[in-house]
């Protein structure tokens, strides 16, 4: 039973989740059989023995020989019952949804008063809502085609609501379509392909054809294809913040998250491409992204986008507001990342404050794990002795640094990146004070290496 996908789906729920099942097995309505129930309440408990003779003694009487398949059949009834309780909650979850199967019912019934008064409830409380996505659209469309059919029964030439029925349809139905182009967008340009599908194309064109094309649901979406397509040109992505900053409320918290993350990823890109003006522009959709919660998954800060928040703050020179970050989200992070992604940012921060005996105690002390960010720590150790000009300590850590990266041979890019930066900051050690011409040649040489991220710190310290 240790496999089975009852098991599985059981050991899925939480407490909360566990005790509503219980009313929910106890309601007469969906369950009349204990046996179920003494099922459930068996495999709820973690330490008992889920072997199947096991569990068939604990459910039925100890002189009923073993059945097999009985005992699958009662797991059968389980499974069938825990998947109803998902739907039913998945339905109630949405109150707008739940509200209209209730007027199909009262239509179907011809109930026309109890109909009118439930459609009056659900256009008060949608327009009440803020929301004005695709599902929002998509909800508008569902009601006023019941509307439609009891109209229609009454007044057969009317079809006015037809036409509102497929005004809605179409935004939730380009709304979509443009959120799966933006998604495919995405996924070219992390993996390089500028492939695009007719339909695509033909998706983009026809809304931003549409009248409709001013509403929400499909105006952020269409400057989000455009920045996507087009990033040399920051118009698109400027009104797409906009859009982002003014009608984050329109949107599901998933989905403005979403939308978050792509406008940051184009800032990133912008910033890998030398535009150094983006940091300012990303620190701003970072502090409205905390500010709204937009940026955590279930409470939780990505230590990711912890260590791209700080650096973003600490290149814009707001280091009080870096310092003020650290702190606050660092018990956001998980728990087995928290000290080292503090620590190592809390270093970062101190270097630019110009603090270099903090940020050796803060690098020397902690133990990174993580190879990206253990490299991480021991550039600005690096970079650190090189302001206080201790060659020796400097030609260990380089020491160490080129022993680590032959230890993990898997970095890919990133081994060429510090690999580089290591040649050339030994390179830069052996320089002979006045030999402008080997100086020269260098400079020329770190400017057209094309894989070295300190690049600017290097010739920072060539003068």
């Amino acid at each position: 039973m240790e496999k089975s996908s009852l098991l599985q789906l059981v050991r899925s729920f939480s407490a909360v989740e566990i005790r509503e099942i219980r009313k929910f097995l106890k309601s007469p309505f969906f369950n009349q059989r204990q046996d179920v129930i003494d099922l459930f309440e068996y495999m709820t408990n973690a330490n008992k023995d889920m072997s199947k003779p096991k569990v068939w003694v604990q459910i039925f009487d100890e002189s009923i020989p073993y059945d097999e398949p009985r005992l699958r059949l009662l797991m059968s009834y389980l499974h069938v019952l825990l998947e109803q309780y998902l739907s039913v909650r998945e339905l109630m979850s949405d109150p707008f949804g739940a509200q209209i199967q209730l007027a199909a019912a009262y239509r179907r019934r011809k109930m026309p008063a109890a109909f009118e008064r439930t459609r009056k409830n659900i256009i008060k409380s949608l327009e009440a809502q803020p929301l004005r996505n695709a599902a929002y659209h998509e909800q508008r469309y569902r009601l006023d085609m019941e509307v439609h059919l009891v109209a229609y029964a009454t007044n057969p030439t009317d079809v006015s609501l037809l036409r509102t029925a497929g005004e809605s349809l179409d935004v939730a139905f380009m709304a979509q379509k443009l959120q799966i182009v933006c998604q495919l967008l995405a996924h070219q340009t992390v993996y390089h392909s500028d492939q695009e599908e007719n339909w695509e194309r033909e998706t983009v064109e026809a809304a931003s054809q549409s009248h409709l094309a001013h509403l929400p649901a499909i105006s952020i979406y269409l400057h989000c294809y455009q920045m996507l397509r087009n990033p040399s040109e920051e118009s698109h992505f400027q009104a797409f913040k906009t859009l982002l900053l003014n009608e984050s409320r329109a949107f599901l918290t998933t989905e403005i998250h979403g939308l978050y993350i792509l406008a940051i990823n184009y800032c990133v890109r912008r910033i890998n491409a030398g535009q150094l003006r983006f940091y300012a522009e990303v620190l701003d959709l970072y502090k409205v992204g905390l500010e709204q919660d937009y940026l955590l998954d279930d409470g939780v800060l990505s230590r990711f986008t912890y260590h791209n928040i700080a650096a973003a703050a600490i290149h814009t020179g707001d280091l009080e507001w870096a310092a003020t970050f650290l702190q606050m989200y660092k018990n956001r992070l998980e728990k087995r990342y928290r000290e080292s992604a503090y620590s190592f940012n809390l270093a970062r921060l101190e270097y630019a404050r110009g603090n270099h005996a903090l940020v050796l105690d803060l690098l020397q002390k902690a133990n990174y794990r993580d190879p990206l960010l253990n490299l991480a720590a021991k550039t600005l150790l690096l970079k650190t002795y090189f302001d206080l000009n201790e060659t020796d300590t400097l030609q260990s850590q380089l020491d160490a640094m080129r022993n680590y990266l032959h230890r993990k041979r898997v970095l890919g890019y990133h081994r060429t990146n510090y690999l580089n930066l290591i040649r050339y900051a030994e390179k830069i050690l052996r320089l002979q004070p006045g030999d402008r011409t080997a100086a020269a040649a260098l400079r020329k040489a770190i400017e057209k290496e094309e894989v070295l991220s300190e690049k600017s710190f290097l010739l920072g310290i060539m003068g």
